[in-house]
C-alpha cells in the first residue's frame, strides 16, 4: 500500500518544486530575457527550451499529478475523506492549469520559436520576440497561479493529515 507517511511530503515537494520553477520564468528569467536585444533573446530561450526536459525536470512536471492522485486514492481507500479531497483537487488544478496549459500552448510556442531563422531582419526579429514574450508570460503566469493554488490545496490536504486544520 501507499504510504500515507511519506507520500504527502513528496506530493507536496513536487507541487512546489513546479511551482517555483514556473514562478522564477514569472519574476526573473523572462524579464532578463527582455532586456536582451530580441535576437539574442531568441537564442537563449531556444537554449532553455532544448535543455529543460531532463531528467531533474521530469519528476516535477511529470509526477506531480500522479503523485497526488496516488496521495488522494490512498486517502480515500483509509476514509480520510477531506485530506484525499484537497489531494485531489490540486492533482486537478495543476493538470489543467500547469500541465494542460504547458503541454497545449507554451510547448507549442516553443516549438514554434525553435524554427526561428535569426537570419530574419531586425525588424521581424523584434516582432517575433515581443509577440511571443508576451503570450508567453501571459500563459506562464496562468500556470504560475494554477500551480501555487495545488500547492496551497496540498498544503490544506497534509493539515487535514496532521490536525493542523482542526479548531482549538
Amino acid at each position: 500500500m501507499i504510504s500515507t507517511r511519506i507520500l504527502p511530503l513528496t506530493a507536496l515537494l513536487l507541487t512546489a518544486a513546479i511551482f517555483g520553477f514556473f514562478y522564477a520564468w514569472v519574476c526573473s528569467t523572462m524579464w532578463g530575457l527582455d532586456r536582451l536585444p530580441p535576437a539574442r533573446a531568441i537564442e537563449a530561450m531556444q537554449a532553455m527550451n532544448a535543455s529543460v526536459r531532463n531528467a531533474v525536470f521530469f519528476p516535477a512536471f511529470f509526477l506531480t499529478p500522479v503523485a497526488l492522485f496516488a496521495l488522494s486514492l490512498a486517502l480515500a481507500l483509509k476514509r480520510r475523506k477531506a485530506p484525499a479531497t484537497w489531494f485531489g483537487v490540486s492533482a486537478l488544478v495543476y493538470l489543467i492549469g500547469g500541465f494542460g496549459v504547458t503541454a497545449l500552448v507554451n510547448v507549442p510556442m516553443n516549438e514554434a520559436l525553435a524554427e526561428v531563422d535569426l537570419a530574419n531582419t531586425a525588424a521581424d526579429v523584434t516582432a517575433i520576440w515581443r509577440d511571443y514574450s508576451d503570450q508567453w508570460q501571459f500563459w506562464n503566469q496562468i500556470r504560475t497561479v494554477a500551480s501555487g493554488l495545488a500547492v496551497i490545496m496540498a498544503g490544506l490536504g497534509l493539515t487535514g493529515l496532521t490536525g493542523l486544520g482542526r479548531a482549538a
